[in-house]
Formats: structure tokens, C-alpha cells, sequence
């Protein structure tokens, strides 16, 4: 895999700071039941990270220390960590909000058959990848049998009354390109997206989030290979916008990695820039009971723009649409 770091660490992207600190995004280990092509983690099924209890216990701590408003779990598949749901129960019960980023197959996977019910029943919001609504994209992204999968899997959580009106189970759906470009209008792109999805399997769901692709890890070892790695990254300098630099999760987020240790957002965790104070030294979870780090720098490199081209792009989906 070609490392994406050196030709990104260069950078005239502006300088910005952290606001109150609000999310903990929780990458629980790399595991994964599906390995895509576009991934930032380089997730997939012979990934063997993973976060232990202790270090999940640590975050409990600090959720009830630092007022955390909510909790975001990613990975690989979080599911799969043995200790995804000890962390949700103990979440919930402090009335955190908690997001499960799901990729929808894992539902069906052995010992996760009732995985859809515990969400449902601690009302987790759950967002899960869906790069298309047609079948050849989805499966030329993220391998056959998938698309079917996360259909099943989507009436599967309609069935719990996710995505349905009034019922307090949100269910939101993400959008990546599946090459070098800009991800289209949000909006224009949910209605498709409700409409096609309503109509042929009866599907229905409560936003779509637009992300942009970043140029690191597997997806950006791929724009090397195929020399589009300059022609991207000016892609996304050529569609900069000011206005994003507001709303970007780094100001109230943080990106808590498998061992604990604390980064500004996921895509910096990927490239092993970790958050900082003055004295450079890295952080862990267990640090934020008694540290403050509004206000510090956020650590910037030129994948930056993959955040604030066009509509913009954060882990709520566009910024500006």
C-alpha cells in the first residue's frame, strides 16, 4: 500500500481551534466483516485490533466526567468488538446519545442475529453505509452479496420502526463516491435516494449524510497507483470553501483510536497524527477528566480540504448543503 502522509503533510491549509468538547468518536477496532474499496480504516476480516474493557470502562469514566453529549462508534464493524454492547448499556444509562455506524450486513452475521433488537430497544441512532441504491455499484464497491444484504438489512430495521415517523429510532443512510470526484447535492441525492429505495423494496429511512472521499489509506494508495493522487487533491483545494471551516467535527469532536489515544478526527487517527498541546506529547481517553483542550490547535494537513470542498463533508454528512 503506497503511504499517503508524506504527500500531504505539506500544507496551506488555515489554521483552526476546538470548541467545547461534545462527541467521542470510538473506533473500536479495525475487524470487519467487508472490505471496501474505498475504506480510510483499512478495515476487513484479518484486522486482529481491538479495544480492551479496560480501555472502555476508561471511557465511561470520562463520559460521565467531561458531560460527553454523545457517543460515536465506529471501527470495522464496532459490533464486533465483544464489548460493544457493555459500552452502549452504560452509555444509555447516563443518557448519552449513541450513534452506531453500521454497514448493515454485519445484522445477519453469526451471534449478531439479535443485534438489530438490542439497538432498537437502547434506541441507538443507527447510520449506515450505503455508497448507492444500485446493485453493481454497491457490489463493485464493497463486494457481491452485499447490496442484498443491506437491503434485508434496512427492512430489517424498518420492521423495529426505524426511519419510521414518530418513533424516535433514527436511521440515517451514508453516500461516498465511488472514485475521484465530489459527492452531488445532498439534497437532490436523498430524494433519489428515498424515492428509489421506497419504491422497489419498500425502504424507508431519515436522512442521507454525502461524504467525501479522503485521499488516504486504501483509497488514496489507489489514487497513486493510477497517478490521480495530484489531480484529486487539486480537486478538492479548486473547491475549498471558507464558509465550512465553521462546522467541521473537529472543533467539538474527538477520535478515540483502539488503544485509547485521542486524534482531532478519524482521518488524522488513519494517518497517526495524534491531538497535541503545546508540549506535542500524545494523548489518551483517560486524560480528557482532567485536561481542557478547548481551544487547542487542531493538527492540519492538505487531506484538510477533503472536509471543506464544495458542500463540505463531516461525519453528519455536508456541512453547507
Amino acid at each position: 500500500m503506497h503511504p499517503t502522509l508524506p504527500l500531504l503533510e505539506a500544507t496551506d491549509f488555515p489554521a483552526i481551534n476546538r470548541s467545547k468538547l461534545e462527541t467521542l468518536q470510538i473506533n473500536l477496532g479495525y475487524r470487519c466483516n467487508q472490505q471496501c474499496v474505498h475504506c480510510h480504516v483499512n478495515a476487513g476480516p484479518k484486522r486482529t485490533e481491538e479495544m480492551t474493557r479496560e480501555t472502555i470502562d476508561q471511557i465511561i469514566h470520562v463520559i460521565k466526567a467531561a458531560d460527553i453529549k454523545t457517543l460515536d462508534l465506529t471501527g470495522g464493524a464496532p459490533e464486533l468488538n465483544p464489548n460493544f454492547r457493555y459500552l452502549v448499556e452504560n452509555a444509555r444509562k447516563m443518557g448519552v446519545h449513541v450513534m452506531d455506524r453500521c454497514n448493515l450486513t454485519i445484522l445477519h452475521e453469526p451471534e449478531q442475529e439479535n443485534l438489530a433488537e438490542f439497538l432498537a430497544e437502547h434506541q441507538v441512532e443507527v447510520i449506515a453505509s450505503l455508497p448507492c441504491y444500485l446493485q453493481e455499484n454497491v457490489d463493485g464497491q464493497r463486494g457481491k452479496g452485499v447490496f442484498d444484504g443491506s437491503m434485508k438489512g434496512l427492512q430489517k430495521l424498518n420492521a423495529l420502526g426505524y426511519g419510521k415517523a414518530n418513533s424516535g429510532l433514527l436511521l440515517n443512510l451514508v453516500y461516498n463516491p465511488t472514485g475521484p470526484v465530489l459527492p452531488p447535492s445532498q439534497q437532490e441525492l436523498q430524494a433519489s435516494y428515498k424515492q428509489v429505495l421506497k419504491e422497489k423494496y419498500n425502504i424507508e429511512f431519515n436522512n442521507l449524510y454525502t461524504i467525501t472521499n479522503m485521499p488516504i489509506k486504501r483509497f488514496g494508495s489507489m489514487l497513486v497507483s493510477k497517478g490521480q493522487f495530484a489531480d484529486y487533491m487539486q480537486l478538492l483545494r479548486d473547491n475549498f470553501s471558507q464558509a465550512n471551516l465553521d462546522s467541521v467535527m473537529c472543533r467539538s469532536l474527538v477520535s478515540v483510536d483502539w488503544q485509547g489515544y485521542l486524534y482531532d478526527c478519524d482521518f488524522n487517527q488513519m494517518l497517526s497524527l495524534p491531538i497535541h498541546g503545546k508540549d506535542l506529547k500524545k494523548r489518551h481517553v483517560s486524560q480528557l477528566v482532567n485536561e481542557d483542550i478547548e481551544d487547542w490547535s487542531i493538527v492540519i494537513a492538505d487531506h484538510c480540504y477533503g472536509c471543506t470542498a464544495g458542500q463540505g463533508s463531516s461525519c453528519g454528512g455536508a456541512l453547507g448543503d
